[in-house]
């Protein structure tokens, strides 16, 4: 018997081995509907996202959380839809910037 988990409409994907990744900057906006643990948990936990916080800016105001957070992530682009529309459907501004580091040979 399987737990029901609190985002039903998400979908954990599993990572194909052929699929081309990319490396992105992702700036979200915190506005109060989501807690700071439970986009952190969402993303991890439930889309299966590993990533690294770049720097979180938070507020706590009457038990809900407000301001920004920066994360560097390394995903496939079916992996990416999945965290858009996770940010979407729970209303998050969001910015994406595609990380690219120069190698020197």
């Amino acid at each position: 018997m399987t737990t029901p988990t609190p985002y039903p409409n998400v979908q954990v994907l599993q990572n194909g081995i052929n699929q081309p990744r990319k490396e992105w900057i992702l700036e979200i906006e915190l506005n109060g509907k989501v807690k700071f643990e439970h986009l952190m948990n969402a993303i991890y936990g439930q889309l299966g996202i590993c990533h690294r916080v770049l720097s979180v800016n938070v507020e706590y105001i009457n038990g809900r959380s407000f301001g920004s957070v920066q994360l560097y992530i390394n995903v496939s682009s079916d992996d990416f839809e999945q965290l858009e529309y996770y940010l979407y459907k729970n209303k998050l501004l969001s910015t994406t910037i595609e990380y690219v580091c120069r190698k020197y040979l």
